[in-house]
């Protein structure tokens, strides 16, 4: 096995069993208390479904055909309670027998089980690499013909071709437990799509810290993705979106330095949109901040909205972080930027669905 083999991510690069079974076979269901293995067994007894109750182990089997697989989970949710729930754990052994030791890696939570039941055409969307990216232009304030970089927009696509979302793309994602393997085909998407449209501005990426256990594995063919391209490093930069950053603020940091080590640079995205801004300037030290769109929206109108910006902006100014506003969607936004000091700017400029997929033209009115 070569070095670069021996340290490949399995977690992000490999992808779950698909749950569309037709044949039958056996459903265990580990219920986390007593009265909640109770309130189970109830169930199936008023039902009469065929069943095994496992009381020591708070286990009960259910034989079911495949295809009616999800129905039933979904019954189950019914009756449990959210917390009952997330605590049972679940397995689906096909052809009816006992689980094995090769079987437990399986073993999720209920909640999971049923997303997967129902996630097949993202496994399929992911394993036949149907995924895009469009890009949006990031311009420069003072003259919005300018454009500085351009912003990694994630796209699915269908069979036929049609686009699929990337809201219900992460939401299954982050259901199924499958954010490793999407948020990897998002960034290479991302850099070799620039690629093959011969981009040469900055590129800016997002990155979800939650889907990325050890920078030196899971970013790895990212970097060397990167490198393979011949994109200069100081043209990539990396987003984090604060409103949804990892808790573990040592992690944090761990990427934020393998990243700068590598050349990139590194930017906060949607400040002012959560609620420690300035605890994670301070502790990650961004190149460049990307001030929130609910905080841009109105701001020539609203004073509250106008003062927390100003500050950050300030703060931005003399710690020499770069600003871009995002969300510029009227005139007198982008006057109000203008007049202080934000030096880049974004709006709803969505690719249209078109190649090559970039808006270069930037619609702003001055």
């Amino acid at each position: 096995m070569s070095q670069t083999e021996s340290k490949k991510c399995e977690r992000c690069q490999t992808l779950p069993e698909k749950l569309e079974l037709e044949g039958p076979g056996r459903l265990f269901l580990w219920l986390p208390l007593g009265h909640s293995y109770g309130k189970l067994v109830r169930m199936l007894g008023d039902s009469g479904r065929e069943h095994q109750s496992l009381p020591q182990a708070q286990c009960v089997a259910v034989r079911l055909d495949g295809a009616h697989l999800s129905g039933f989970v979904a019954d189950v949710l019914g009756a449990l309670t959210g917390e009952e729930a997330k605590s049972t754990r679940a397995l689906f052994v096909e052809g009816g027998g006992e689980p094995g030791l090769g079987d437990f890696p399986r073993v999720v939570s209920l909640p999971q089980f049923f997303t997967l039941t129902r996630a097949g055409w993202l496994v399929d969307l992911l394993a036949e690499k149907r995924v895009t990216s469009f890009y949006q232009p990031i311009v420069h304030a003072k003259d919005t013909r300018q454009v500085y970089a351009y912003e990694a927009l994630l796209r699915g696509l269908e069979r036929d071709g049609s686009l699929v979302s990337p809201a219900k793309m992460l939401s299954l994602a982050r259901d199924a437990d499958m954010l490793f393997q999407l948020d990897l085909a998002a960034r290479l998407s991302a850099v070799r799509e620039a690629a093959r449209l011969g981009i040469q501005a900055p590129l800016f990426i997002n990155f979800t810290p939650t889907a990325i256990y050890d920078p030196a594995y899971c970013l790895r063919s990212t970097v060397a993705a990167i490198s393979e391209l011949g994109i200069p490093p100081s043209n990539v930069v990396f987003e984090i979106i604060e409103s949804d950053h990892t808790p573990d603020a040592n992690h944090l940091k761990t990427l934020i330095a393998y990243y700068r080590q590598a050349g990139f640079r590194v930017a906060l995205d949607d400040l002012g949109a959560g609620y420690s801004s300035l605890n994670l300037i301070h502790q990650l030290r961004p190149d460049i901040m990307k001030l929130d769109m609910e905080l841009i929206r109105g701001i020539h109108q609203d004073a509250y909205k106008a003062s927390i910006t100003e500050k950050l902006l300030e703060l931005a100014q003399k710690l020499g972080i770069l600003t871009v506003a995002e969300g510029i969607e009227t005139p007198e936004e982008l006057r109000w930027v203008r007049a202080h000091g934000v030096d880049f700017v974004q709006g709803y400029l969505i690719a249209k669905p078109s190649s090559p997929p970039v808006s270069a033209t930037p619609h702003f009115i001055d």
